[in-house]
């Protein structure tokens, strides 16, 4: 049996600024562009890897979420405890070099970790923590 993973729902703010980071500023793929019964989402995917979908939603789109489950939501995003995506890269330095240069809130820069990986972290516009990983020696 294979399981695999294919797509990450990720809350954020304004579906259209987050598109603009992921598509512009990282450089990732969108795959689709849905509205369906007045809900709109988007999927995105770094170009290597079309089979796993990041899914920008607002947040509580879910069919049957209360106005106070979105609410919950939007005060865990404005506090950066929703989501998180930890990317790997085959050079750390240029990343950030890259996605600082686009004007990517840095959280972190490149450093060595303990675990043996360089890595460094920005927010995207929602305040969704994304971190960059390079295994050490490479």
């Amino acid at each position: 049996m294979e399981i695999r993973l294919s797509y990450y729902p990720l809350a954020v703010h304004d579906l259209d600024e987050a598109l603009g980071f992921y598509r512009d500023v990282l450089g990732f793929k969108v795959r689709d562009d849905v509205e369906f019964e007045g809900i709109r989402w988007v999927s995105v995917s770094p170009p290597s890897q079309p089979d796993v979908q990041i899914v920008l939603e607002l947040p509580g789109v879910h069919f049957g979420a209360t106005s106070a489950d979105r609410q919950a939501i939007t005060d865990l995003m404005d506090n950066g405890l929703m989501g998180r995506l930890v990317f790997v890269t085959d050079d750390c330095d240029a990343t950030f070099e890259r996605l600082e240069a686009a004007g990517a809130d840095v959280m972190q820069e490149p450093i060595n970790q303990s675990s043996g990986v360089r890595d460094c972290a920005f927010c995207d516009p929602s305040g969704n923590a994304l971190r960059f990983t390079q295994t050490r020696g490479r």
